[in-house]
């Protein structure tokens, strides 16, 4: 059950996440108010990294900033660590 629960945690944060950067660069092309960069960080730190980064790629967005081009593969690869670990706790 929890597996599920974590899978659609996930999945939801994954689609926020690649909205926002879609959002947030449509908002940069028309001079618009912007999405807080803390807050596509936090959307990738609650689960939304991939959805991050497939929106940086895809929207071109935030690529030459270095806090995200260094700091969104890093959330996935902590993410990625904390998920194996769980995941062989019993085996630890």
């Amino acid at each position: 059950m929890l597996q599920k629960v974590l899978l659609v945690w996930v999945l939801a944060w994954t689609v926020i996440a690649f909205a926002l950067m879609g959002i947030d660069k449509a908002k940069a092309k028309r001079h618009k108010q912007r999405i807080p960069e803390k807050m596509l960080f936090l959307s990738a730190i609650l689960g939304g990294s991939v959805g991050s980064l497939v929106g940086m790629s895809l929207f071109r967005h935030k690529t030459k900033h270095w806090s995200f081009r260094i700091g969104m593969p890093v959330i996935l690869l902590v993410q990625v660590a904390l998920l194996l670990l769980w995941s062989f706790r019993h085996y630890v």
